[in-house]
């Protein structure tokens, strides 16, 4: 995209609700470049209470880099392939989706690998989400052609207890309430559903007044359900997670693939990939947002943590050449450039 394109982009985005002239909400506080190959990545996670950060580096495997000292301490053994880690201290855990439908479990303390096993035959896993209430992981499949499966194991173990299959091409991570039940998106079909996390019913399905259903969080201090959307008309909305009623509908940058929530701050922020962008709201209280600004970024930052600690987001990215579409106006896999893989650090201003 076009610079000056982008930048109306961001304008547009929060002309509504602009922040005050000269608010920088958050400043890009440091760069750290790693070796990398020409890999992709996915999700990114911080340990909490921690400063280990987890990085799915696909073709480089799952490393393990330090916020605080800016440092590499390892990468995991037999993590090619990484895609959606998840760290459970309560269990000494760490557990990842993998590219070719293998679970990864191991140590998180010594980073020792336990085991990887093979859950999905028909391709790749997407990632892995813990439910509180019933002390279970799911691992959600990627796109597939007319089914999304969950694997259902065991936290504390890893031990499989099952399967489960929707009819959707696409569900991504399901967010539990910790009280008995899940919010699940399915992304191309504009709904959220509400699961039995023990059973994995459907209890209710509410259709989202958007294009892609991606993002989803459930706040637990005002029992609300955050949303991000994808599409042409990218959107953050907000839902009553007893009863599905929508209570905001506000526009974001495009590409979202990560939310977070800083409660001390009461901001919720989106990063977004397609534009280049942090959109920053303020939740002013359970039924009220108001859009303070977008932060640029860097193109392809994506997916996002934020540091409990100190409000710090940080986000990933890498150079890439993106090649002409084809005949088909088809546009082919970017390509990422080599030792260009960065860690952004963001400060809340």
């Amino acid at each position: 995209m076009h610079l000056r394109t982008r930048f109306a982009l961001l304008l547009a985005a929060g002309a509504a609700f602009p922040a005050t002239a000269g608010d920088t909400l958050y400043q890009l506080e440091n760069t750290t470049r790693l070796p990398s190959t020409d890999t992709d990545w996915d999700y990114i996670r911080l340990e909490p209470h921690g400063s280990r950060l987890f990085m799915a580096r696909r073709k480089d495997g799952l490393t393990v880099f330090d916020v605080d000292t800016r440092k590499v301490l390892a990468t995991v053994e037999n993590s090619v392939g990484a895609n959606g880690p998840l760290l459970l201290p309560q269990f000494d855990r760490g557990y990842v989706a993998m590219t070719d439908g293998s679970l990864l479990s191991f140590e998180l303390k010594s980073l020792k690998v336990i085991d990887r096993i093979r859950l999905a035959d028909d391709g790749g896993l997407n990632g892995v989400v813990f439910d509180p209430a019933t002390r279970r992981i799911h691992a959600v499949v990627g796109a597939r052609a007319a089914e999304s499966t969950w694997f259902t194991l065991d936290a504390a173990t890893g031990k499989p207890l099952g399967r489960t299959a929707f009819p959707f091409k696409k569900m991504d991570d399901p967010a539990p309430d910790g009280k008995g039940a899940l919010y699940a998106p399915a992304r191309y079909d504009n709904l959220l559903l509400k699961l039995d996390s023990r059973t994995l019913a459907e209890q209710a399905r509410w259709p989202i007044d958007c294009e892609q259903v991606v993002a989803v969080e459930y706040q637990a201090s005002h029992d609300r359900i955050l949303i991000g959307c994808r599409g042409d008309a990218p959107r953050f909305i907000a839902l009553d997670a007893r009863s599905g009623h929508q209570l905001a509908s506000i526009p974001i940058g495009k590409g979202i693939d990560g939310m977070a929530v800083d409660e001390k701050r009461g901001l919720i922020l989106t990063s977004n990939g397609g534009d280049a962008s942090l959109t920053v709201i303020r939740q002013e209280g359970p039924d009220s947002y108001r859009l303070l600004g977008n932060v640029q970024t860097r193109p392809q930052a994506r997916t996002m943590q934020i540091d409990e600690r100190d409000g710090r987001v940080y986000l990933v990215t890498a150079d890439a050449t993106f090649g002409a579409p084809d005949a088909d106006g088809k546009a082919p896999t970017p390509s990422f450039h080599p030792d260009s893989f960065v860690v952004l650090g963001y400060k809340p201003q």
